[in-house]
C-alpha cells in the first residue's frame, strides 16, 4: 500500500445513496485529492454529470455493466489516471473511488483489482464500502442476489435513509437489517449515515481488503471468478438489456431513457410521476432525471428515487451541459420502455397549454 494508490470500491444496490455519499466526500476539503470513476448502467448516464464536485477534481465516467467493463473501461480509466498523474497532467491524487452501478456484481471488479498485474503494480484495493438502503434493504436482499453479494464483500457498510425510521417499529426494522448485515459480513463496520457522530473519514480508515478475512461464500465467489471470469457470455443489445448470467442481472431488468423535447408543466409531470410510483413502485428499481419545467426552464430540477421512496427534488443553478431537454433514466424490473414513455408523454401533453 505504501507505493501504490489506494482504491476504494463504493457499491450498493440501486437507490441506496451511493452518489449522495460520494458527493459528500467530494465536497469535503479533506478529500480534495480524490479521483473518482463513476460506472453507470444504461444508455444515458446522469450520475457523473450530477455528482457535486469542484471543477479541478478528477471525475471519469464509464457506461455499461461493471462486470463486463471492468476489464476494459475501468481498467483503462485507472491506467489513464495514473499516466496523467505521472506526466503531471492532472494535478495528482492520493486515492481513487470507483462508484459501481447498483446492478454490479462486486466480485469481478474486486478480483480484477487484486489480480490484474498492470493494476496491482500501481493500485491497491483499500476496501469495499457498501451503501444499504434502510427502508428497502430487506426486500432488496430477498429479490436481488447482487445486493447480497455487495453487502457480503463489504469492509464498511453505510446504512442510509435511517432518518426515515422515526417510530419504534421502524427502528426495530433497522436493527433487524443491521443484524442481517453483520451475519452477511461479520468483519464489516456498520455505520449509520444519519448518526450524529458519522464521519466520512471512516470510509477510508480501515485496513486493506483481505479476501482471507471474508466469509467462505465470498472466498468461493472470488475463486470461481478467478477460474472462469474470462469465459462468461456477456451479450448486450442496443437498448441496454442484459442477457447474460442471471446471477449478475436477470433478463427482465431493463435500463432506458425517456427524453422530452419541450418543457413540461410542473403539475402534469408531478401527477404522472406519482401515479407511476403508486402503480409500479416495486418495479422501479431506480429512477433519476433532470427536468426542464415550463414554469422555470432556465433552472434544471433533479429528482431521484427507488421503488416507493423518492427524495425531494433539487433545483440546480445551471444546466450541467448544453443539452437542456428533460432526460429521465429508468432501471426497471418487468416494465418496458414503451408504456412508460407513452404514459409520461400523454400526461405532459395533457397539461401543456393549448397553442394560441
Amino acid at each position: 500500500m505504501t507505493d501504490r494508490i489506494p482504491v476504494t470500491l463504493l457499491t450498493g444496490f440501486l437507490g441506496a445513496g451511493k452518489s449522495t455519499l460520494l458527493s459528500a466526500v467530494l465536497r469535503d476539503p479533506r478529500f480534495s485529492d480524490t479521483a473518482v470513476i463513476v460506472n453507470e448502467f444504461g444508455e444515458v448516464g446522469l450520475d457523473g454529470a450530477l455528482i457535486a464536485h469542484a471543477p479541478e477534481q478528477i471525475v471519469e465516467t464509464t457506461t455499461g455493466c461493471l462486470c463486463c467493463t471492468v476489464r476494459g473501461d475501468i481498467r483503462e480509466a485507472l491506467l489513464r489516471l495514473h499516466a496523467g498523474m505521472s506526466a503531471g497532467e492532472n494535478g495528482g491524487f492520493a486515492r481513487v473511488v470507483i462508484e459501481t452501478t447498483g446492478l454490479a456484481d462486486p466480485i469481478p471488479p474486486i478480483q480484477t483489482l487484486i489480480a490484474d498485474p498492470r493494476l496491482a503494480r500501481r493500485f491497491a484495493l483499500a476496501g469495499v464500502v457498501t451503501a444499504v438502503d434502510a427502508v428497502n434493504g430487506e426486500a432488496t436482499f430477498d429479490r436481488h442476489e447482487e445486493a447480497v453479494r455487495q453487502a457480503a464483500v463489504a469492509d464498511r457498510i453505510v446504512l442510509t435513509k435511517t432518518d426515515l425510521a422515526r417510530d419504534p417499529a421502524s427502528r426495530r426494522d433497522v436493527g433487524a437489517l443491521a443484524a442481517r448485515l453483520r451475519a452477511l459480513a461479520p468483519g464489516a463496520q456498520v455505520l449509520e449515515r444519519n448518526a450524529p457522530d458519522f464521519d466520512l473519514r471512516r470510509l477510508f480508515d480501515g485496513a486493506a481488503f483481505d479476501p482471507g478475512a471474508k466469509t467462505l461464500d465470498v472466498r468461493r465467489w472470488l475463486n470461481a471468478e478467478a477460474l472462469d471470469g474470462h469465459g462468461r457470455d456477456h451479450r448486450h443489445d442496443g437498448h441496454g438489456d442484459h442477457h447474460h448470467d442471471p446471477n449478475r442481472h436477470g433478463a427482465d431488468i431493463r435500463a432506458f431513457c425517456v427524453v422530452l423535447e419541450d418543457p413540461v408543466p410542473t403539475m402534469a409531470f408531478t401527477t404522472a410521476l406519482e401515479l407511476l410510483i403508486a402503480n409500479q413502485g416495486p418495479e422501479l428499481l431506480r429512477v433519476k432525471g433532470v427536468v426542464r419545467l415550463a414554469e422555470r426552464p432556465e433552472r434544471p430540477v433533479v429528482f431521484h428515487g427507488a421503488q416507493h421512496v423518492f427524495h425531494d427534488p433539487v433545483v440546480l443553478d445551471a444546466w450541467p451541459d448544453e443539452d437542456r431537454r428533460t432526460k429521465l433514466v429508468f432501471i426497471t424490473q418487468g416494465v418496458g420502455r414503451a408504456p412508460v414513455d407513452a404514459f409520461l408523454r400523454a400526461w405532459c401533453a395533457a397539461g401543456a397549454p393549448a397553442p394560441a
